[in-house]
């Protein structure tokens, strides 16, 4: 039977169940990708396991997010980090060596591989022909240790590319395109692969900028084939023995199917403050601007800094407007300082900042309070920016450097200069800032500051309960807004206590002392509408809220990264089995529920009482006998002290 890339990838690393779409399946990992905002975790968790060495083919260690240096903090975590990479034996990239997506697909990345990583753009890689999952911290620790990744079998969705891109217009675009489509939920549950013959004039940072934004899409994964552009970017790496050809055969058929003539196209961007509310750049153009940003993983490539820089080439930006340029990699920086590109950026007044997730994740260059940001950033959800009151809009390099220019949104087709054509070298250098395991391992220990603290223990959830409810949000709640990033926050990433203090701020700033009042009575729970939790995999939007007491998360429905979070950490995950049952119930009320146990165990519904107007609905789950054991265990570290003893 003709199988397509995605097909081929899972088939080839099935280790448990069948590829029925919606059925568990579980996964052989070959590669592992942790970053220090979420890593320092996972060495937690490691530790916690007792575990000698990986398992894994390769497993690296990133800082790319937490690299401002205000205090000890985060220099004592990067510390923590390299001597956790040593005894654990994986690669350990150093600060300033760059973001990790790219520097993973320059140095590591294998067409055929499966990785997993504890960042949710880690489905970036796809880009290579690898199957690349972005997951919790907690899964990516089990997969170092040898263990299977479990996920739900997904639907492929075939996006059938044709055409070519014109002038103006580049890989941004197309993703961009994608999420005026389909929404931010409209990868919910899938793999996206792209096939046809507008890939070949795709690079291989190209196909990485739309790989990159299908977890906006909230896909489980998003898929190119291996072709010979794949092996040109591996042999500009030095890597070329590396390459091996996957392509989907011929007759290949897919779950669901769109099409996109790339030679229509237009620059687009994403207003704020969601990444697919697109429009095109002309329909909005003429606002004025604060801040033109580019870099980061969701444009990481050499064309996209050099483009930049060819546009702003002797000229100048308009005073005011903050030119901001974060390289994505060392490799890269060195590139195009060799090259000219940095010189002509910063001859036209634009700012240099070391190669990182920078202002992406909040760490810096924050815009001011309600002025516009444009950002080739990934995310605009509201906050991410490390301003509160932010409007930030997603789009290309050249909309950025065109508007950086002229002080207001522009498109860039009305610059009155030819279209740059940016000639790629034929081989990068290498930083040597990514430092291999050691050969020997046994007296390696962990270097572990102050505010490094242990993993709070958690009870398992009770049988017969009652709590009360500390939160209403509304749909689409992303992470950020559940635990915000930036540098008052990512500090305190391996600091449990000392993180829940900022947990739900955004949504109400109350929260965190209701919630430690309520911690010693019953716990409570929150409630919400559709994709609840969409955004970053990060695992501390569980970790938090359950370290305050949360036992019970009851929404319309859930984004599959932090569900599968609040299962690893305990937490009761719910649907609303009538969805107009969640007009039933306010901030404050209480809600009893009787005989959880039992009713997880036969996977049936569960009947749940509005104390304050003793009414009853049914809610229910769609978890598999494995979450219901994890759950009842009060979570996976428990789960893994039980079959130690």
């Amino acid at each position: 039977m003709a199988k397509n890339v995605a097909h081929k990838l899972i088939a080839s690393h099935l280790v448990s169940g069948d590829m029925e779409v919606g059925k568990e399946i579980g996964l052989k990992i070959d590669q592992t990708l942790t970053q220090d905002a979420t890593g320092t975790m996972v060495m937690l968790e490691l530790e916690a396991m007792g575990l000698d060495q990986v398992k894994t083919e390769a497993s690296a260690q990133y800082v790319d997010h937490n690299l401002i240096q205000e205090d000890y903090r985060n220099a004592d975590d990067h510390l923590f980090l390299r001597s956790a990479a040593q005894k654990f034996g994986v690669y350990y990239s150093r600060p300033g060596n760059g973001v990790s997506h790219p520097v993973h697909m320059q140095r590591l990345a294998k067409p055929g591989k499966t990785l997993l990583g504890s960042d949710s753009h880690t489905c970036a890689n796809g880009c290579m022909g690898m199957l690349a999952i972005g997951a919790g911290g907690i899964d990516v620790a089990m997969a170092m240790a040898g263990e299977a990744y479990h996920v739900k079998m997904p639907k492929v969705m075939g996006i059938k590319l044709i055409g070519k891109l014109p002038d103006w217009v580049s890989a941004k675009d197309v993703i961009l395109e994608m999420l005026r489509r389909h929404s931010v939920k409209g990868g919910v549950g899938k793999i996206l692969e792209y096939y046809g013959p507008g890939l070949e004039s795709l690079s291989a940072m190209d196909r990485h900028v739309i790989a990159n934004m299908g977890a906006e899409l909230g896909a489980t994964s998003t898929v190119f084939p291996s072709d010979h552009i794949i092996k040109d970017f591996l042999t500009q790496q030095g890597r070329e023995e590396d390459w091996i050809e996957l392509k989907a055969d011929y007759g290949a058929t897919y779950d669901e199917e769109d099409e996109i003539d790339l030679s229509t196209l237009v620059p687009l961007i994403a207003k704020p403050s969601s990444p697919d509310k697109v429009v095109p750049v002309s329909e909005i153009a003429g606002e004025p601007i604060y801040q033109s940003y580019i870099g980061s993983s969701a444009n990481p490539g050499y064309r996209d800094f050099a483009i930049a820089a060819e546009i702003v080439k002797d000229k100048q930006i308009t005073p005011g407007v903050s030119l901001d340029i974060n390289p994505t990699s060392r490799q890269l920086l060195e590139q195009l300082v060799k090259d000219g590109y940095i010189a002509q950026l910063i001859g036209a007044g634009a700012r240099m900042h070391q190669a990182g997730c920078n202002g992406c994740i909040g760490m810096g260059q924050a815009p001011a309070t309600d002025r516009n940001s444009l950002r080739t950033t990934p995310r605009n959800f509201p906050g991410r920016s490390g301003t509160r009151e932010d409007s930030v809009f997603l789009c290309s390099p050249e909309t950025a450097a065109a508007s950086a220019l002229h002080g207001v949104i522009t498109d860039p087709r009305t610059l009155e200069m030819d279209y740059p054509l940016i000639k790629e070298p034929t081989e990068f250098p290498d930083a040597g800032m990514l430092e291999a395991p050691p050969n020997s391992y046994d007296k390696i220990s962990l270097e572990k500051g102050p505010n490094i603290t242990s993993i709070p223990d958690f009870a398992p959830i009770e049988n017969n309960f009652e709590v009360p409810i500390l939160l209403k949000m509304g749909d689409n709640i992303s992470t950020d807004e559940i635990l915000a990033g930036g540098s008052r926050v990512l500090p305190y990433r391996s600091n449990i206590q000392r993180i829940s203090t900022f947990a739900f701020e955004i949504v109400d700033d109350t929260y965190y002392e209701r919630a430690m009042k309520a911690r010693d009575d019953h716990g409570h729970a929150i409630i919400a509408g559709i994709n609840y939790g969409q955004g970053s995999s990060r695992e501390h939007a569980a970790l938090a809220p359950r370290y305050l007491g949360l036992k019970v998360v009851l929404v319309k429905d859930f984004a599959r990264i932090h569900l599968q979070n609040l299962i690893n950490f305990g937490i009761l995950p719910l649907r609303f089995a009538n969805k107009e049952d969640y007009k039933k119930i306010e901030k404050g009320s209480i809600l009893q529920f009787q005989n959880v146990h039992d009713s997880l165990k036969k996977l049936e519904k569960i009947n749940v009482r509005i104390k304050d107007t003793d009414e009853m609905i049914e809610v229910e789950h769609d978890l598999t006998k494995r979450h219901i054991e994890l759950i009842l265990q009060g979570g996976v570290i428990n789960w893994i002290k039980y079959k130690k003893v």
